[in-house]
């Protein structure tokens, strides 16, 4: 689990669209009602409004259940130089990833997500 944490941080800070997309599975679903093709469609906006994007993560909670689905709850902190103004921004998320194991491999099923101190939608 801590190993596919640590691997989509690592895409998502080199902007590697397609090693994201393949730790998200087909099935996904958000309550946002976003599927696979539109967390895509949104990396690929993230990405190139930013560069040298930054993550720094905190796990806060792992639940896995009967080792084929897993909760993670986590806080990150986002960062990434732009053309704004300062030309960097920055911000702090709560997530909230619901994970399901198939042939030994995790992939992201569903996510709620807010920034720091909003509720989770």
């Amino acid at each position: 689990m801590r190993a596919w944490l640590a691997e989509i941080e690592l895409a998502v800070e080199e902007e590697d669209r397609g090693e994201v997309l393949d730790l998200i599975s087909d099935k996904y679903k958000d309550a946002r009602g976003n599927s696979r093709k539109e967390i895509g469609d949104r990396l690929l906006v993230y990405f190139l409004r930013q560069n040298n994007i930054t993550l720094v993560s905190k796990i806060d909670e792992i639940v896995i259940n009967d080792e084929t689905a897993a909760l993670v709850a986590m806080t990150v902190g986002m960062a990434g130089a732009n053309g704004r103004a300062l030309g960097f921004s920055a911000d702090a998320y709560r997530f909230q990833l619901e994970l399901e194991q198939t042939a030994g491999e995790w992939r992201l099923i569903g996510a709620k997500w807010a920034e720091l101190g909003a509720t989770l939608k």
